[in-house]
């Protein structure tokens, strides 16, 4: 049996440039792994691929990204075997927090060293972008500068640890529609990535969360207040600095120590249907 941890991220900065030719956005984004995974235990079967997990609403079969990871490296390298998978989930679903994509990179990991099959860092990347523009982030993990539809990466300067809360309100919001939506009404403020950058290599905390921006921030609040609200609870709290995570619904806090975050995390005791997670940010991949 082969274990693999798929991690969750956030985005520090998230800016818009534009759509490309084939219908997906151009984007420049800052993002960052968080310690906060899905557990995935892979096991050899004799042909077919199976799923079992344990997240009520959530698809088993090749709807489900990690399903479709482990099908297509059986598919790509002529693998006659299959793979029984069992994934505990830990990060929530449709949430911006690439749960999704977590998974298939660690199904493209485990499914890869069940088999014995070389593959470079690229060549796994270049196989997770077939399935998803956030996929190659995923496996890489870090602090990365993510551009084209998310998926050519550049490694940036470690980001200084914080705790970080994760707050999801019990809302979905389709990304098709946020960007369509971001279209349509544009945003009155985005992200200065050099500053990020700059901010990144001095380590200094307090200027990194000044300048975390999501484009996509407004479209999604005017839909759905209560992201504002719980970005005013954060900061109510104590929080560095409070953003949506990709196009939402989760809002997350940065925190210096964590006595602050759990100060934040307990300001949601009261707050029906919340899904509130204490987790703290991770380096790149070992």
């Amino acid at each position: 049996m082969i274990t693999v941890e798929g991690y969750a991220k956030i985005n520090l900065t998230l800016d818009i440039l534009g759509t490309r030719p084939d219908g997906f956005h151009e984007v420049a984004m800052v993002m960052q792994s968080l310690a906060l995974s899905d557990t995935l235990d892979l096991e050899k079967t004799e042909g077919a691929i199976s799923l079992v997990h344990n997240r009520e609403g959530l698809e088993s079969d090749e709807r489900n990204l990690a399903w479709r990871a482990a099908a297509l490296v059986k598919e790509r390298y002529g693998i006659k075997g299959g793979a029984a998978i069992r994934l505990k989930k830990r990060i929530p679903i449709a949430a911006g927090l690439a749960g999704g994509s977590a998974d298939a990179a660690a199904a493209l990991v485990a499914m890869t060293r069940l088999y014995d099959i070389p593959v470079t860092d690229e060549e796994l990347c270049s196989l997770g972008a077939e399935l998803g523009s956030d996929i190659p982030f995923s496996l890489m993990g870090g602090t990365m500068l993510a551009t084209g539809r998310g998926e050519k990466l550049r490694r940036l300067p470690a980001v200084p640890h914080f705790y970080v809360v994760l707050a999801k309100p019990p809302i979905s919001i389709s990304t098709p529609w946020a960007y369509r939506t971001y279209d349509k009404e544009g945003t009155d403020r985005r992200p200065d990535n050099a500053a990020m950058e700059a901010a990144l290599a001095s380590g200094d905390r307090k200027e990194i969360a000044r300048l975390l921006c999501n484009a996509l921030e407004r479209v999604s609040i005017g839909e759905h207040p209560v992201i504002q609200e719980y970005k005013d609870r954060m900061l109510g709290a104590g929080a560095l600095a409070a953003m949506m995570s990709g196009s939402g619904p989760t809002v997350f806090a940065l925190a210096e120590t964590r006595e602050q975050a759990e100060r934040i995390r307990d300001a949601f005791a009261d707050v029906e249907h919340a899904e509130v997670i204490l987790t703290e940010t991770r380096g790149r991949k070992a």
